[in-house]
Parts: structure tokens; sequence; C-alpha cells
């Protein structure tokens, strides 16, 4: 007699605080979106591409929902406590990849990857972006994406994930990115930043 053995598919998942008291990051065992790209959604009708976003709008007080690597980084609203939200969003997301399902229903590249076309103060940008502040603002569930340098040295950057919003996001910018890219690249005069 001949047993079948049927394949499951199981996902661990956890959850992270970060900076940001209204965030809130679920860590899965695999990846979920391309390594390098992230999507965030600031409401349910921008999140038309990911049919996983799209269905955590639907549980109370979700406001955005950041995709990347292999996490899902949920905001909420500030008068709603995570004790209370977080255990179900937690399973849906659990039983959405175990179920085999996909995150997005299409994928695209990274807006800011490096491109020949950049000009050299660009390029050293977007590499210190990459190697110093890039891995420390995703390992607190959000994105930093460069966005434009003008001719009078203002370096625009858009913050994404738990960093939209978060009290500590101007002192990192501050502190952290805009001297870094002042004393690397001699082009550079400060940072400013979108979404914040």
């Amino acid at each position: 007699m001949a047993s079948t053995l049927t394949s499951q598919k199981y996902v661990n998942i956890y959850t992270e605080a970060n900076p940001n008291p209204n965030s809130l990051k679920f860590v899965l065992n695999d990846m979920i979106v391309d390594e390098g790209n992230d999507y965030d959604f600031a409401n349910e009708e921008a999140a038309a591409n990911s049919p996983l976003a799209k269905n955590l709008f639907g549980f109370p007080g979700v406001e955005r929902v950041f995709l990347m690597n292999n996490f899902v980084t949920i905001t909420k609203r500030p008068d709603l406590e995570w004790i209370e939200i977080a255990p179900p969003i937690k399973q849906y997301i659990k039983e959405y990849f175990e179920a085999g399902k996909q995150a997005l229903s299409s994928s695209t590249e990274r807006e800011d990857a490096i491109k020949d076309s950049d000009s050299e103060p660009v390029k050293k940008i977007k590499s210190l972006l990459d190697e110093y502040v890039r891995p420390s603002v995703e390992g607190d569930g959000g994105a930093i994406t460069f966005k434009s340098l003008s001719e009078d040295g203002i370096v625009t950057v858009e913050l994404r994930g738990s960093c939209s919003g978060c009290p500590s996001s101007t002192l990192t910018l501050k502190a952290g990115i805009e001297n870094l890219l002042t004393r690397s690249v001699p082009e550079v005069k400060q940072v400013v930043a979108q979404g914040m």
C-alpha cells in the first residue's frame, strides 16, 4: 500500500519592534519580494499590485503596508495597541504564504539603482546609501531611496516603511545620513527627505 505525501509549505514568522512605535515588522523565514526591491503602500488604492497589501488594509487600524526582502512592515493608527491587532495580522500573513500565494502581482526594478548615466557624485551617493545606510534602515523595517541631487548640493531622499512618520527619522537624517554624505561627497551640502 503506497502512501501519498503532500507538500506543505511551513512559514515561520516573528515580529520585531522598531523606533517607530506605530510600526511593527513581521519577519518571515523566506524572501517575499526580490532582494533589494521594496514596495510602500500608503493606502489600499496604492496596493493594486499587491493582493497581500490590499488584504492587510482590511484589518482594523492598518494605515500603511511596506514589503521588502523577507518582511512586511505595518503602520497602524496611533490610538490602537499592537497587542490587540498584531496576532490576527501575523496569522493572516502566515496562512497567506503557506497557501503559496505571491506578495505581488508583478515586480519592478529598484528605481534608485546605480546607472551608467548617473553623474559621479550621484553614483557615490547611491553607493554610500547602499553600503552604510540601507542595511540599518532595513533593520528597522524601512527603506531609503535616493531621489535627486540639486545644483546647489541638496540631496533629496525618500524614507518609507517604518521610517515614514517615525519620530527618530529627523535625527537619523541629519546626524547620520547628512553627516555621512557631506563628509564623503564634496558636492553635498544638505540632505532633505520626502515621506517624513
